[in-house]
């Protein structure tokens, strides 16, 4: 493959011929030992492996050990190959390496604010060589850079432990470049909106950056060539995190960061005229520009604790455009590309350097620094959009919530019946009510009760629109329930009362009474014992006795029909006409029932009740879930002259006038409004939808029965 083929040149070119043979050789066996497994994209996994190791060489500049452990770490990994092994066939070297990656792969960074600099500690007492935690930042880099392949939850997981803990990391050591292209894609999937912006705002002002960078750089080439001084110019674009992070820091858009880039001045000397020629170049730039002294930065008097040396200055234009300007050696660009790793192999162990055991001791005061100065709640909280947290559940799972999401809108992010059952939990192993607001990198655990219910004060708890909506869902739920426990009590109670009154009497007595609008609010009222039953049996006895006259826009009882009677199996069984005129009624949208069809009524919560086809596809749920809420119904014994809309589909051979003759049959031979239709043919099947008005099933059934005699049509069937 094209992959193994790149790396194996590039291989050839940086390394002598006995350790690219034992580096082949490594990758062969990662290929053999990885075969059949995949990535998320389906590629091979070992492309994984092989993608590292390429980092490690060329990106890190590590050497032939490093680059065949990289190869080998998922083959031993997955037990597939045993450090022992390793160490037999290409060395101790490569042997303590592994060991040192399969520590830290046992590591899961299921992290608070509080575990953050725990993390990188462990990370650090973990490695027994420094080559292990270069090698892991780049195994982080190459996943990163393939995150858009993984699932949705994953990317917001590693993107947040990247740019929290995999990132500070990096910079400690120095891996600049690292850092930077960790966070801008750490941001790329935790804030992609504001990415985006960024990315375009840079793309369309590329142009006129290159300009003025060439008018800025000239009269300075001029200089220097003149001096004599060997140099390489490089310009560098500030990161997206960067800009993104300044403007959350300072409050301004895009076109109020000024210091959009850097020129870059990397010299060309002998090591003892370093710090000479490098004066010598910031004498010639503060000649042309005047230089801002509160931003001057002396890192190679005085190296930061990383090993990075430059000078930076910032200076200003006649035109009053500020420009960043970073003057260093040959030597001092690749430690600040490369960080510790260059600055390792520069000097090498017992060469001027530090040792294995002085270096991780030097990392270790680095990352204890780090927790000191900067904590990862600090760091977060500004690195975040202030619309968004970020937290974690007990199992190491992230979850992305609006700000202001509460422990109660966390778990009915996990799920809808954990989120009803929750009575509060803990957050970062600290007990705290529903009420308690999340913060970033909070890790969550919810306790929950079988008898816990949600009330109507829990909409005020909540800011999540998917919490909001479960929890109006169970309580509308709930208030059916309660209607049909009090429409069952209050009709045992006119029962035993041996009161003349229908249930729809007796609601209408007590809604006018209570002045309430709805039966719902009347059982609700009932169920609930929120009035007492002797009031409200005087109440329905008072309105008996006087027939309705007590209250005269109140309909007094109406005497049933004989066709309603006969129609009728039962007090609830609802009698409807074919045009729906003397009920409030609606036909459900689901299966659209015409008249004739079976039929079921639904009692809605706002809309009054719906009609069902008894074989709707809804049918079986509404009668399993809310048995208390379907009430028997059919339709008036009459003859029907209402309109009912139905759809037919057909299907038959894809050839000429087949719709003419769907559409004739319908519209001339049986008289039919056709109120919408389509046809199509593919691969020698035309199919046809078609929107027809007709009085009854009865009508529905004849227009399939002549559909199929039509010569060319192979099917015809209603549908909802």
């Amino acid at each position: 493959m094209s992959l193994y083929r790149d790396f194996l040149t590039r291989t050839r070119a940086a390394f002598s011929d006995a350790s690219y043979n034992d580096i082949r050789r490594a990758l062969h066996a990662a290929v053999r030992s990885l075969a059949g497994q995949k990535r998320y994209d389906g590629t091979p996994f070992v492309f994984h492996s092989v993608k590292t190791a390429q980092i490690v060489a060329d990106e890190i500049g590590l050497g032939r050990n490093s680059v065949v452990a990289t190869l080998l770490h998922d083959v031993a990994r997955t037990g597939l190959m045993s450090p022992e092994q390793i160490g037999r066939e290409y060395g101790p070297q490569c042997e303590a390496i592994v060991r040192g990656l399969n520590n830290i792969s046992e590591v899961d960074p299921k992290t608070s604010t509080l575990q953050a600099d725990n993390f990188r500690e462990l990370i650090v007492s973990y490695s027994t060589d420094p080559r292990v935690i270069l090698i892991k930042m780049a195994d982080r880099l190459e996943v990163m850079r393939a995150l858009e392949s993984f699932p949705e939850l994953k990317r917001n997981k590693k993107s947040w432990e990247t740019l929290n803990l995999y990132s500070q990391l990096a910079h400690k050591l120095g891996l600049y470049a690292v850092k930077s292209e960790m966070e801008d894609l750490s941001l790329k999937y935790l804030e992609p909106k504001e990415y985006d912006h960024i990315v375009r705002k840079l793309s369309e002002g590329a142009g006129e950056r290159e300009r003025f960078i060439a008018g800025f750089v000239q009269p300075v080439e001029e200089r220097l060539r003149a001096l004599g001084i060997r140099y390489k110019l490089k310009s560098r674009t500030k990161s997206v995190y960067s800009i993104w992070r300044k403007m959350r820091k300072q409050k301004v858009p895009f076109e109020e960061v000024y210091d959009l880039f850097a020129i870059r001045i990397i010299i060309d000397c002998p090591p003892a005229e370093e710090k000479m020629q490098c004066w010598s170049v910031y004498s010639v730039v503060t000649d042309f520009y005047t230089p801002n002294p509160d931003r001057m930065r002396d890192w190679i008097s005085i190296p930061k604790s990383n090993g990075y040396e430059s000078l930076h200055t910032t200076v200003v234009t006649p035109e009053g455009r500020w420009v960043e300007v970073q003057i260093r050696t040959r030597r001092m660009d690749e430690v600040a590309e490369r960080g510790v790793a260059a600055h390792w192999r520069y000097k090498g162990v017992g060469g001027g350097g530090l040792g294995s055991e002085q270096w991780l001791a030097r990392l270790r005061e680095l990352v204890e620094t780090a927790s000191a100065t900067e904590t990862i709640a600090e760091r977060f909280d500004l690195a975040l959009s202030s619309r968004e947290v970020f937290v974690f559940t007990p199992t190491g799972d992230l979850r992305k919530l609006p700000e202001g999401a509460t422990l109660l809108d966390f778990a009915f992010d996990i799920h809808s019946n954990l989120g009803a059952m929750c009575t509060g939990g803990k957050v970062n192993g600290r007990n705290v009510s529903m009420r308690e607001r999340l913060r970033n990198g909070d890790v969550v655990e919810i306790a929950t009760s079988r008898s816990q219910r949600p009330k109507a004060g829990w909409l005020d708890v909540v800011v999540t629109s998917k919490a909001k909506a479960k929890i109006r869902q169970i309580l509308r739920e709930d208030e059916a329930r309660n209607a049909q426990l009090g429409r069952e009590e209050l009709e045992r109670k006119v029962k035993n009362w041996k009161l003349p009154l229908t249930i729809e009497e007796a609601v209408t007595a007590l809604s006018k009474h209570y002045k309430i609008k709805t039966g719902f609010e009347v059982y609700a009222l009932i169920s609930e014992q929120r009035v007492p039953m002797a009031e409200v049996k005087e109440v329905l006895a008072r309105y008996a006795e006087n027939g309705g006259a007590a209250a005269p826009e109140i309909q007094p009882r109406r005497t049933k029909t004989e066709g309603e009677a006969a129609s009728s199996k039962g007090d609830d069984c609802l009698v409807i006409d074919e045009t729906l005129k003397n009920v409030d009624y609606k036909l459900a949208r689901c299966c659209n029932p015409i008249y004739g069809d079976p039929v079921f009524g639904f009692v809605t919560i706002h809309n009054g009740i719906t009609i069902h086809r008894t074989d709707c596809p809804n049918a079986a749920r509404l009668r399993e879930q809310y048995p208390y809420r379907v009430l028997s119904a059919r339709w008036r014994a009459t003859s029907s002259s209402g309109a009912f809309r139905a759809t037919i589909r057909v299907q038959g051979d894809d050839v000429p006038g087949l719709a003419g003759r769907v559409t004739d049959l319908i519209s001339q031979e049986l008289k039919l409004n056709i109120r919408s239709m389509s046809f199509g043919a593919q691969r020698g099947v035309m199919e046809g939808q078609l929107s027809i008005e007709v009085t009854s099933a009865h009508a529905v059934d004849m227009v399939l029965y002549k559909l199929k005699k039509v010569n060319g049509v192979t099917r015809a069937f209603r549908v909802n």
